[in-house]
């Protein structure tokens, strides 16, 4: 139904590129910490993926220090960002996932730090464009700029080609479903994931609350063209208990069966009493 990815994780070698392979799955999203963005290799990243026949699908930005709507680092953020951006569609990436903001973010200086991030996104566009690329605005939790489809709305009113990655555990206030349909079209890459609607989680699909037969058929009604990329990763988090750590089939076999509406295999346990910032 989709083309299956997953966000690469900090480690990018030649053995994750094999597993992706072997496994099934054909997209990876590049999303390393923040220390490794400035040793990333981009020519052997290219080569592995053609080795492997994995699609290169996306490119997440860096964030947290990184901050698109705070004026004291904004320029900064942007010229690095851009210098990202130049050096990722060289190798055919043309799909950039930025944050809006980080957090947190008092109630007096939202339209400030919303207009802010829009003059942010409106250069990023402008620079994207010219590589024939794409800025993938993501949603956000809790006090961060694009917590709902409206906030979504507003930022991507400041450039005509901006678009949506949609965090499907991110939403804490407003329905998954209600989002995909009012967004529509301009979705063009997601993060799938699972979550208890308290905070977010990055569970695996089955592990938490959401209906994902009602997500995949909002996909459809959308007319979704895009990779079932996940955000999850391997290593169980803390606010969870897994019997092991997952693995790329695990990937694979989760979404085959959201795809084939089967009973979604779940191999963990939830902790008791479960507090947001656990």
């Amino acid at each position: 139904m989709y083309k299956i990815g997953l966000s690469s994780g900090s480690n990018i070698t030649e053995e994750l590129f094999a597993n992706y392979q072997r496994a099934g799955i054909g997209a990876m999203e590049i999303s390393v910490s923040l220390d490794k963005y400035g040793t990333l290799d981009y020519a052997e990243i290219a080569r592995l993926a053609e080795k492997y026949g994995i699609t290169l699908w996306s490119f997440h930005l860096p964030f947290w220090k990184y901050d698109i709507s705070r004026p004291e680092v904004a320029d900064e953020t942007i010229a690095y960002h851009s210098e990202l951006i130049r050096k990722a569609s060289a190798i055919g990436i043309n799909k950039f996932v930025v944050h809006p903001s980080g957090e947190p973010i008092e109630d007096s200086d939202r339209a400030s730090r919303m207009a802010r991030a829009k003059e942010s996104l409106a250069i990023l566009a402008e620079f994207a464009k010219a590589y024939g690329s794409v800025i993938a605005v993501e949603d956000l939790p809790r006090t961060c700029l694009g917590r709902n489809s409206d906030e979504m709305e507003e930022l991507l009113s400041a450039h005509p080609d901006l678009r949506v990655c949609f965090d499907t555990n991110h939403l804490l206030t407003e329905d998954d479903c209600d989002f995909i349909r009012k967004l529509g079209s301009k979705i063009v890459t997601v993060h799938i994931s699972d979550y208890d609607f308290i905070n977010e989680r990055h569970w695996l699909p089955g592990e938490g609350k959401l209906d994902w037969q009602a997500v995949l058929q909002a996909f459809k009604d959308i007319d979704y063209k895009g990779v079932w990329l996940y955000e999850v990763g391997f290593r169980c988090p803390k606010t969870i208990y897994r019997d092991r750590d997952l693995t790329c089939e695990d990937f694979v076999n989760n979404a085959n069966e959201i795809f084939e509406n089967k009973k979604l295999s779940v191999f963990s346990r939830h902790k008791e009493n479960l507090g947001m910032w656990e």
